[in-house]
């Protein structure tokens, strides 16, 4: 099967990559090295010729409700567009799970991407998961000040992004359904938790502090809504304490 991945080279999309051609797939990367330009809609016409699933698992790091909605939506209508033209089979796309009532900054973006791709005349799929274990690397990069690291309140159920990977590659080799089951991770915890434990095993010794967001973001982290719903959903095999000696999180 060709595939074509959005998003190719960033936390989920190398893993992505990686276990497509792992199973044998044709694998297309969209990226500027590759002469298209999601954002800008260039160099999709060429990218997608002979596509029959397009994974779109293109990020940005904001807090900004403006911006976010203008990126998911602005690269969702160019891929989509490009996709209808194209006669793509299956247009697959990876969301948040619990999203639903944190309807500003970072996830009104995933739910305005959500909104385009339900109503594309593109077969699609949205595909929810949870959080990453690397996102507590992430975060921790971001709010660490001296001696010290400021983490968000979140509940969060969180799974590693090789096995976000998988799921996606799953959803893509099967029939367009609107809406996969959602995936979350095997345990509970917050990222406060998480970075601690990081922390740990690195040897660091900043300290953690858990700051509640004020707002309706800090309330929807704050909530448990991110550690998943009572729909249909899978489990992730690989906790957190295993990732940090995995294979995946040295790469």
């Amino acid at each position: 099967m060709r595939i074509a991945i959005a998003g190719g080279t960033g936390t989920v999309g190398r893993h992505v990559r990686e276990e497509a051609a792992r199973r044998g797939h044709d694998v297309v990367v969209l990226t500027r090295g590759n002469g298209v330009d999601v954002l800008a809609g260039t160099g999709l016409e060429s990218a997608l010729a002979g596509v029959e699933v397009v994974i779109d698992v293109l990020n940005t790091t904001t807090l900004s409700t403006q911006k976010a909605v203008r990126f998911f939506s602005t690269t969702s209508r160019h891929l989509l567009a490009a996709g209808e033209r194209a006669a793509v089979r299956h247009h697959v796309a990876l969301s948040v799970v619990g999203i639903d009532g944190i309807t500003t900054s970072y996830y009104a973006g995933k739910l305005a991407q959500e909104r385009l791709v339900r109503t594309s005349p593109v077969p699609s799929t949205i595909a929810r998961t949870a959080q990453f274990h690397e996102f507590a690397e992430q975060v921790a990069a971001q709010t660490s000040l001296g001696p010290v690291t400021l983490v968000p309140r979140t509940l969060t159920r969180p799974v590693a992004a090789s096995e976000v990977a998988a799921h996606l590659l799953d959803v893509a080799g099967s029939a367009p359904a609107g809406r996969a089951p959602d995936l979350v991770g095997p345990r509970d915890t917050t990222l406060a938790d998480m970075v601690r434990q990081l922390y740990a095993a690195d040897g660091t010794t900043r300290r953690v502090l858990d700051l509640r967001l004020p707002g309706a973001y800090g309330a929807g982290l704050a909530s448990g809504a991110l550690r998943g719903g009572d729909g249909p959903r899978r489990t992730g095999h690989l906790t957190f304490e295993e990732w940090l000696d995995s294979d995946h999180r040295r790469r």
